[in-house]
Formats: C-alpha cells, structure tokens, sequence
C-alpha cells in the first residue's frame, strides 16, 4: 500500500510515522467520484471508497468531469491566477451569485460583501479581522462621543448654567463643588474629566474577548485556533492572540451569563437641568460569537432552532455580531445551502470554503451583512492568491452545479443522507452496546461508538484514546473504506461523500461498520487492533 524510499522525510515524518502504525500511510494516485486508487503490490489499481471526502470538501466527488473540463479550458485559455490590485469581475460575479441563493434561502434582501481567501481558517480570521475592525471603530465612536459630550459640559460651566452635581462627585470621589463660582466650577469638572479619562481609558485598553461554542472547531490559525474548543490545539498558543469563552452548548441562558459576566462600561457625562451627571456606557468588549451550526471536528452536533433563537436574541441585544462558520457545513452539505439557515439562525458573517474550490481549487470567501461591512477593511486585508481568476470561475461552475435543475443537488444531499442515516440506525439497532448514537444533517454525519477504556480486551483498552482511528484503519485495510473520526471527539466518525454516493456504496459501508461491530461486540481487540 505504501512506496518506499531510501531518502529521509523530511515532510512531517512524525505524522507520517503515526498513520503508519494504524496502517493509514496509503499513497492514493487518482481520485474519481466516491472513489481513491492506490496501486497494490502487483502494480494494479485498489479502488478505497472515500466517505471522508476531503473533509466535507468534495459536495460533487473527486475530479468531477464537469469542473474537470472547465478547469482545463481555464488553464488552456491561459487564465490568469496573478493580476493582483486590478478589476476582478469574476469575482463579483461569485458574490453576486452568492448573494442571489443566500438571499432566497434566507428571505432577506439585504446584501453580503465579499471578502476572498484561500481556506476556511484564513476567512474565519478575515471575518475575526473585520468584526474586530468594527468593534475598534465603535469604540472610537463612542470616545469621540463622550468628548463632545466634555465639550458641552465646559461650554455650560463657561455660561453659569451647569455645574458638576454634588452626586457625581461623589461617585468618583471628587471633593470641591461649585460654591467658589465659575472658576471653581471649571475646575471640579476638569477633575471630574481626569478621572472619567482615567477610568475610560482602563476600559477601552481591554483586550477584546470572543464567543465560541464547547466543541468547536474553526481552524489552527494564530486567531482561529483560539476559537477551538480543543485544549491540546489551544492551550501552546494562548498568549499569541485574543481569547475565547466558551459557551455550553444547548444551554439557552447561559449566553447571556457569560455576556453578562464580562460586560465592560465607560462613564459619560451628561449636562441636563443644571446637573452635569456621570452615567455609565456600554463599552463593546465582545468582537463577535463565532460558531458552527454543525460542529465538525467537535463530533458532528446540530445546533438546535431553540438554541439558535437564544444565540439571535441575546447577541442582538448585546450587539455581538454572529459569524457562522460554514465551512464544513455550507455549499448544500447539509441539504440547504447553509445549514444554519435550517435552524433559523441569521448571521452577520457567513464563511464559506471547502466545496467552494469543487475539489480543485484552494478557495473560501467571507461574507459580511452590507449593514456591517467596513469599506476600510478591503485596504488593511489582502491575500496574494485570493480572488484569483481561476478559483473564482471554478466557485461559480460549482454554485451553477448546485443551483442546476432547480437545486437537484440539494435533494440528492438531503435524500442520501437520509438513505445513510437509515443504515447507521439499523446497524445501531442491531449493536446498541456498540454504537452510541448517529448525528448530522444531509451528507454531513456521524456515527459514535461506545468508550472501549474498560474494555475486557487488552488491545482494546490500550487504544481505547484513539479507538476512531483504529477503526479507520481496520475499514480501510479489510474492506477498503476511508473515513476518519471527528478531531476532538474520537470515538465519533464522520461520513461526507458526495452527492452523488449510491445504494451500493451505502451497502458496502454497511458491510465493513457490521464486521467492526461485530468485532467490538465480541471484544475481539485483536482483529481490530493492526499490532
């Protein structure tokens, strides 16, 4: 399954040592459809059934001919990947394209600009980039506002008609007052501004916080990787970029806790009646809540329409702009074109990737609310090899794919994920001390297995961490089937092939998770277990 060679690797060896010892190190030469070839030992061909499908990557398979021709007369043409600072027509086309199908999804009109990028951790952090623009912005608003408001109270103590109330001194703990006269005056709010200034400016030095979901997975960027749920991916890198807090998942209420619990205020004044008053500001410490409407590499968990409609309310009243993370889930995986849009969850960002580039090209985007989006953003963000000529013309062959024959795609999703879905559970019927539960929407779904750390195998029990993966190897080496458990839940594994899997492809899935079954029914560890 494997070439050999006398040099050294020097390519992630360490990686490549490990997939060797849960004999997942398979050189693949082509890709057609649900299917992956690798050459066996007499030189021929071994077709492997790829149900990982480049991580949610491939909505229409591997080299799908269509976009294979296209890309091709592309390349022919001589299109061109490097015209960097000119007009990119073609990409607004992909916006406009975009927009057309998010829109009708939604029932909305409002429109979404455009950011380009390369893969999904780059646009989640263009979309932290943005929010965060925005954030920073408010702010200075919010600053420059409180200063006029300086500037009205100097303009009333300079006239005799205001002066700093005997209150507000004392809440700040200021002495004097106005008895002196107008000289006096003037200088108990100096004072008084002093300290608003001082404590204002303790505030505003805060370093912004996020919002994340248990469980989620936004990439392993120097930002996005701080929006991971996992510890181990995290924890190395805390002190390079903002932190998150974590929201429970299916916990309505405790959104609001966690706002509430790290809420930040300024203190403005306020001439009215005589009185120049200090009054406290919400200050917008939160850049955004960033989420998955169906947690990838968390274990494949939905987000429900009751949690969705909590995540809606309590950030429109807290102004925390909502950045849906589409990347896994989105380009009609899940039966929709967002899945989010299923449980009714309306973002101000929306980040596309993955199936975006048709399995050929590297491409995502980042979708910013009009009402949101920040002009000052397109002159402090760039990427060399975003919005590119190719992998824009490949995105818009894609989104024509999926729009083709009144979005056939998207029913395909739907009705084969369904058709899997049957399968798990009738599998799980028949092994319900095995199988804990299936998850997932459309052909974005997971299958969990029961703990194996107290198991009576040995085997078993030793690799009970990292049991998704030695049954990754086991459906991979008896039955030629690729597919790998979820990043931060293990014992889940994650099936997302393309649109166009058939009944007997399903039927041959069925065959190898029964054999896995069956084995860890018996605790037959040493089967299972590549030793």
């Amino acid at each position: 399954m494997n070439s050999t060679s006398a040099e050294p690797e020097l390519s992630e060896p360490f990686l490549l040592g490990w997939l060797s010892s849960l004999g997942l190190d398979v050189e693949y030469i082509r890709g057609e459809g649900n299917t992956l070839y690798f050459l066996g030992e007499d030189g021929r061909e071994v077709p492997v059934l790829d149900f990982a499908g480049g991580y949610g990557s491939l909505i229409f398979g591997h080299n799908h001919p269509e976009i294979v021709a296209h890309a091709q007369n592309l390349l022919a043409s001589q299109v061109p990947v490097h015209a960097q600072f000119s007009r990119h027509p073609y990409a607004n086309d992909v916006a406009l394209a975009l927009n057309k199908i998010i829109n009708r999804e939604l029932g909305t009109v409002e429109p979404y600009s455009a950011i380009f990028a390369n893969s999904g951790a780059e646009a989640v952090e263009a979309a932290v980039k943005h929010a965060e623009l925005d954030r920073v912005l408010r702010a200075q608003a919010l600053a420059e506002e409180i200063d006029a408001h300086f500037e009205e109270a100097r303009s009333a103590v300079r006239g005799g008609t205001a002066a700093v109330s005997a209150a507000a001194r004392a809440q700040l703990g200021l002495g004097g007052g106005e008895s002196g006269g107008p000289d006096s005056a003037a200088v108990v709010l100096e004072e008084l501004v002093a300290e608003v200034t001082r404590r204002n400016a303790e505030q505003s030095s805060r370093p912004p916080l996020f919002l994340s979901l248990e469980g989620a997975f936004h990439g392993k960027l120097v930002g996005s990787v701080q929006l991971t749920h996992n510890a181990g991916y995290r924890t190395p890198f805390t002190a390079l970029a903002a932190q998150a807090r974590f929201v429970p998942r299916e916990r309505p209420g405790a959104l609001k806790e966690i706002i509430e619990n790290n809420r930040a205020a300024v203190l403005d004044v306020v001439t009215e009646g005589g009185d120049i008053r200090v009054v406290p500001r919400d200050f917008p410490v939160f850049c955004a809540f960033v989420l998955e409407p169906i947690q990838g590499e968390g274990g494949i968990n939905v987000i429900s329409e009751e949690f969705a409609r909590d995540i809606q309310e309590v950030c429109a009243t807290a102004d925390v702009p909502i950045i849906v993370d589409e990347v896994q889930s989105g380009m009609g995986r899940s039966g929709t074109f967002l899945a989010s849009s299923q449980v009714g969850l309306r973002a101000d960002y929306y980040v596309l990737a993955k199936s975006l580039g048709g399995g050929l090209a590297k491409s995502s985007v980042m979708l910013v609310r009009k009402s949101r989006y920040r002009d000052e953003f397109e002159l402090l963000h760039s990427s060399t090899f975003a919005k590119d000529a190719f992998s824009c013309h490949i995105a818009h062959k894609v989104l024509d794919m999926l729009e083709a024959e009144d979005g056939k795609a998207y029913r395909l999703a739907t009705e084969r994920g369904a058709r899997l879905t049957e399968m798990f559970e009738a599998v799980r019927a028949d092994f319900p001390h095995v199988i804990k539960g299936t998850r997932g929407l459309g052909l974005m779904l997971g299958l969990e297995f029961s703990d194996q750390s107290e198991s009576t195998s040995e085997p078993l029990r030793e690799q009970a961490d990292f049991l998704g993966y030695v049954i990754a190897g086991y459906l991979l080496r008896e039955h030629r089937i690729r597919t790998f458990p979820t990043a931060s839940a293990v014992n889940t594994l994650r099936f997302e092939p393309s649109v166009l899997l058939t009944d007997a492809e399903i039927d041959r899935l069925e065959a190898g998770l029964r054999a896995v079954c069956g084995l860890l029914r018996d605790q037959d560890g040493e089967s299972l277990v590549r030793l």
